[in-house]
């Protein structure tokens, strides 16, 4: 059963070359007119200025952590849950310290490359649209899938060979315990490349629109504005890069918690599988989305999210039957009842890229809702969205609650076959779910990154004057990639959910460990958390505040730094003569707007990310380790909620601006647009903020307090 484990080197190594055909094939396009270059050039060099100036930070924070996790460890920890390292925790808390960095440092290049082949893609985006839409389509799909492949290929290798050199082939039942600072090292960097990216790319969208289309009824990306090309900047460092960390991390958490539930079957069947189980999962998801990815062909005439969405039917179809395959050949007789959890976390997926087009596509009564308010104003407008905002909430409630009761319930079937405990069965069920519901992630987030580069070859065509019908494909593009990006949130926060019970339930079972070998009484053992303590309650109220005061902190950083661009634009129209009415030799000052966005957003995510770090840890050693279990339950349902609200109401509110903009209701120019456009810079920092930053956020609490169990005992 051991050989299942090569499956994973293998299946990477395939991914791996794919992603370099991908790169390849994408960078050997045509790169356009001379006007085109230019601008595809001046916003590559504005975002790799800004992730040199970010990770320079994150680096200096992550290295600190490291190594205050590592003494943590060293000298609190005296029960650790692996008994070799009883007698020397201090050589555990340097493995965890590197196993900190190693996930940090994996984490940072996953976003780093795909935010490079992005941004690289966007002018060959830009030249492919002349010859029309699906041409561009296929470009930009590649161009995104670069970052979507390589986070879950380097995510799969990284935690395999963390995984062997920390003795996994010798020891499996210990290995997962020490990779997990992987988990929070990856957490720790996405949290802050989320915070800045989001910070910036919105600062400098709500900026620009402002400016350029309320008050100097501009276009948008109209060259004359100065803000134009940071926000075009941002998209990358935000959507590319930062959305890049959250998805790696995601996986990375998932992949190491589901390993540590299967040690306990392993404890009782001896059978190595359980604790691979996941990597292999992992690793046929790839192949399935492989092959969706190059199934996707564009029919003249269609919607692109159509095409887009046939080739996400075939990954999720074929991601279906590696399920059936896996469970069958490694699970011996449980199989069937693990099979069916892994469909419900696909069927999962499929459901919440449904829900999610419902509410953010243009063709739908939600956004059509928002678009007719706003014939009354800006009032009608942001009353209207927030009413969506709210509603959105159910389905996916609804859907996550159906996903865990029944792989629940499926997994607990399995309990007398594997003689192990029905709970600890029907844990394994939802993580074999998660599983389920992550396969296609790379699918999902080449879907995603294909939305700001889509966005940027629109901004490029506009500015480069390019002929009208060329920018109308481009628009068809961007609409798409408005809902590209909306589903992957709602695909990220649906499959935190299911992660957030998973990994909740390893803090538990980590707690139990380390208990048992301090000897505390069997009476007196965590075996469920108790709301009805003080403390308890205290440490759940602190989880949910935390939430709605970390999303306070990020889209205030928006407003301010979105102030000073204000600022600024008005100044150049102001100050520089003939910039306003377009006259020859007049030109905005565009680095002078990137440079303030880029200190404005590093200074901005410093405070919310010390908050995130610094709560659990803080309520961990004051109220202890049932108090932590607290914050991190209610915390993760707080945040699901509130994150569903930002993402889904701030996608509905930029369609809604993009269905006006189609010419309903009075086109651009019409006070109904300029109501949508305010609507829409007020869902900005909701969807391309705050909320992907709570994604972020569910599942650093977990690491941390999955990470630091012991010592909050």
């Amino acid at each position: 059963m051991d050989l299942y484990i090569w499956i994973v080197p293998v299946v990477s190594l395939i991914a791996l070359a794919f992603v370099g055909w991908l790169a390849y094939d994408v960078l050997r396009r045509d790169t356009g007119t001379p006007r085109m270059q230019e601008v595809g050039q001046t916003i590559f060099e504005g975002a790799v200025a800004f992730l040199k100036r970010q990770y320079t930070t994150i680096g200096i924070l992550a290295v600190v952590t490291a190594v205050l996790l590592g003494l943590l460890i060293g000298l609190f920890d005296k029960f650790p849950e692996v008994e070799a390292f009883r007698s020397d925790t201090m050589r555990l808390g340097m493995l965890t310290g590197f196993a900190f960095l190693v996930g940090a440092a994996a984490s940072a290049l996953s976003g780093i490359i795909g935010m490079y082949v992005a941004v690289q893609s966007n002018r060959r985006v830009a030249s492919a649209a002349r010859a029309g839409v699906g041409p561009a389509l296929q470009v930009a799909l590649r161009g995104g899938a670069v970052s979507g492949f390589l986070v879950v290929t380097l995510s799969l290798i990284g935690v395999f060979i963390m995984f062997v050199l920390y003795g996994g082939l010798q020891n499996p039942k210990d290995a997962p315990f020490l990779i997990v600072g992987t988990g929070f090292g990856a957490s720790f960097v996405a949290l802050f490349a989320q915070l800045g990216g989001g910070i910036y790319t919105k600062a400098a969208d709500v900026g620009a629109d402002l400016v350029g289309k309320v008050e100097a009824g501009v276009p948008e990306d109209d060259p004359r504005n100065a803000g134009v090309v940071a926000d075009l900047v941002g998209d990358n460092v935000g959507d590319c890069a930062g959305r890049g960390a959250d998805l790696f991390e995601s996986t990375v958490a998932e992949n190491i918690g589901a390993m540590i539930l299967g040690v306990a079957i392993f404890n009782k069947t001896q059978n190595t599988a359980w604790i691979f189980f996941p990597l292999v999962v992992r690793s046929i998801g790839l192949l399935a989305s492989i092959i969706g990815l190059l199934s996707v062909r564009y029919r003249k005439g269609e919607e692109p999210m159509n095409a887009l969405f046939r080739g996400y039917g075939v990954a999720a179809l074929l991601s279906a039957l590696g399920m059936f395959w896996v469970t069958n050949t490694m699970l011996g007789a449980a199989w069937w009842w693990l099979f069916l959890a892994g469909l419900v976390g696909i069927l999962a997926a499929v459901a919440f890229v449904l829900i999610t087009m419902y509410y953010t596509e243009a063709r739908f009564r939600p956004v059509q809702e928002i678009a007719d308010a706003s014939r009354t104003g800006v009032a009608t407008n942001i009353i209207s969205g927030i009413a969506v905002a709210f509603e959105n909430t159910a389905a996916p409630v609804i859907g996550i609650a159906i996903a865990l009761l029944a792989s629940f319930y499926l997994g607990s079937q399995t309990a007398g076959i594997l003689n192990v405990q029905l709970h600890e069965a029907g844990i394994f069920g939802t993580a074999v779910a998660t599983m389920g519901m992550l396969m296609t992630a790379a699918f999902v987030l080449a879907m995603d990154t294909f939305g700001p580069i889509v966005d940027n070859a629109g901004g490029i065509v506009e500015m480069s004057d390019a002929p009208e019908e060329v920018r109308n494909g481009t628009d068809a593009l961007d609409s798409a990639g408005n809902t590209t990006k909306a589903l992957t949130k709602g695909y990220a926060i649906g499959s935190a959910a299911l992660a957030a019970f998973l990994l909740f339930s390893a803090y538990l079972d980590k707690v139990r460990l380390v208990q048992r070998a301090q000897g505390v009484k069997p009476e007196n053992i965590l075996s469920a958390v108790d709301l009805g303590k003080v403390e308890v309650f205290v440490g759940g109220l602190v989880g949910a505040m935390l939430i709605f005061l970390f999303s306070s902190l990020a889209i205030r950083a928006v407003s301010n730094v979105a102030q000073e661009i204000i600022k600024e634009v008005r100044r150049q129209f102001k100050e520089i003569p003939g910039l306003l009415e377009g006259k020859p030799g007049a030109k905005a000052d565009y680095a002078r707007c990137v440079d303030i966005t880029t200190r404005g957003a590093l200074k901005a995510m410093v405070a919310p990310g010390i908050l995130a770090v610094g709560a659990p840890i803080l309520v961990g050693f004051l109220l202890k380790a049932e108090a932590a279990a607290g914050l991190l339950m209610v915390g993760t349902m707080a945040g699901i909620l509130l994150a569903t609200v930002m993402n889904n109401g701030g996608g509905a509110w930029d369609n809604a601006k993009k269905f006006i903009e189609a010419g309903n209701y009075g086109g651009k120019g019409s006070e109904a647009h300029k109501a949508s456009v305010v609507g829409d810079t007020v869902g900005d920092p909701w969807k391309d903020t705050a909320g992907p930053s709570l994604h972020v956020l569910i599942k650093l609490l977990a690491t941390i307090t999955l990470v630091l169990a012991p010592l909050f005992i």
